[in-house]
């Protein structure tokens, strides 16, 4: 019997939560008392404390060899794993033990110095897995044949963009053989070729056997790349087995969908705006549960800006349970101040047919990504009060239709 090369036991992750509480009272009266009490004694905010769990006694075991998917709602605990068995963070409770060298790409940036340039950046990076000067430079073209950076190598990777970044550390950490090579939904960022380029890069390392473990919310590539999988909900391993069978009960997990989602907590380091909320509703603003064929809707997403911006966009889009992309649709560009803010996207002439889609948000400063909510929010159309509307043929050959959808933001406060 084959002793796993990665062995997670009873591995749980909590964090404490401070809430600044709010006073009881806002007569002017306490605003003066508490100024006043403020010259004798520094002043400090009433806080509460919660406790909240980003893993919960999660336990498993990979064998040398295995292509692991790991999938599940933003949220459930996916990078938080990924970040322990990196030993980027350490686990609150549990146990893991890993036999062998680990690379890893979980976030832009992530083992970068940015005052080093590429050349300088892949040499230090080899240096960290263990491997020697004449080992690194053995792998040192291949790697930048594959990055596509050759003109930026001597250039600080700070002023890289995030595509140059992701294709630099991806190279990186898939061509310096590590035994086991984990990779987050960073992929992302990249462009599609790139994203291709990366599947089969890891189909290849997968096929020298070595590990492969990989968080991605497309179920067509984990399908793809993956013979095993873990789905994660609220913390919690829900299932592990064939990638097959753990897709299967995903989707079965998906296909409930609910009028109104609270998008998850960030814990670190928020960006510079981020969605709070998204609700379905009739033209009128009322909650729907479930859209009945032909009818018009439209959703409703709350956000925060947390910092002045001159090129927001907020985007919304529809794809299928097995990720393909129907229809993406955004707001215009536009200057934005910090505050909280709602904007509404109205369905005119979007005609779907009866089934459960994935409804895709997205928050983006000059065309910068800030935040990217792939696996949230479902939307059901049912047969339920059909109505009859006009027939249209819509193209979808190229896998996508992008069209500017009726929307608008107000300010909350």
């Amino acid at each position: 019997m084959a002793t796993p090369i990665i062995t997670v036991e009873h591995l749980t992750k909590r964090y404490v939560l401070r809430h600044q509480q709010a006073p009881r009272y806002t007569a002017l009266r306490d605003v003066l008392a508490d100024k006043a009490r403020s010259f004798f004694r520094s002043a400090s905010p009433r806080l509460t404390r919660e406790e909240f769990l980003a893993l919960d006694d999660v336990g498993f075991s990979v064998d040398a060899g295995d292509r692991v998917g790991i999938i599940g709602r933003n949220g459930a605990g996916k990078s938080t794993l990924l970040k322990i068995l990196s030993r980027i963070t350490e686990p609150s409770k549990g146990r893991i033990t890993i036999d062998g060298r680990v690379a890893s790409l979980l976030e832009v940036g992530t083992g970068f110095h940015p005052e080093l340039t590429g050349r300088e950046n892949i040499f230090l990076n080899g240096s960290i897995l263990g491997m020697g000067r004449a080992e690194i430079a053995s792998k040192f073209d291949e790697i930048v044949a594959f990055a596509e950076v050759e003109k930026f190598l001597d250039t600080p990777v700070k002023r890289y963009s995030s595509g140059m970044y992701v294709r630099l550390a991806f190279a990186v950490a898939a061509h310096l053989e590590p035994e086991i090579l984990i990779v987050d939904e960073v992929l992302a960022v990249g462009d599609a070729a790139f994203q291709r380029k990366c599947l089969g890069k890891m189909e290849s390392v997968a096929g020298e056997g070595r590990t492969v473990l990989f968080v991605s919310h497309q179920m067509d590539a984990v399908q793809r790349l993956c013979n095993k999988g873990l789905l994660l909900h609220k913390g919690r391993l829900i299932t592990s087995g064939p990638m097959q069978q753990v897709v299967d009960r995903y989707l079965q997990h998906q296909s409930s969908s609910t009028a109104e989602v609270v998008f998850p907590i960030l814990l670190d380091d928020p960006p510079n705006a981020h969605a709070r909320s998204l609700r379905i509703e009739n033209p009128e603003g009322a909650p729907l549960a479930e859209v009945p064929v032909g009818s018009p809707w439209q959703v409703r997403i709350a956000f925060t800006v947390e910092k002045p911006m001159e090129g927001f966009v907020i985007a919304i889009g529809i794809s299928t349970l097995l990720d393909l992309p129907l229809r993406t649709s955004w707001s215009h560009a536009r200057p934005i101040s910090p505050g909280r803010y709602e904007v509404v996207f109205r369905n005119d002439d979007i005609h779907l047919t009866t089934g459960t889609y994935k409804l895709v948000v997205g928050l983006s400063d000059q065309g910068r990504s800030l935040q990217y909510l792939p696996d949230q929010a479902t939307i059901t159309i049912s047969d339920a009060g059909a109505q009859v509307a006009d027939a249209r043929i819509v193209n979808y050959k190229s896998g996508m239709l992008i069209n500017q959808m009726p929307s608008s933001i107000h300010r909350m406060d």
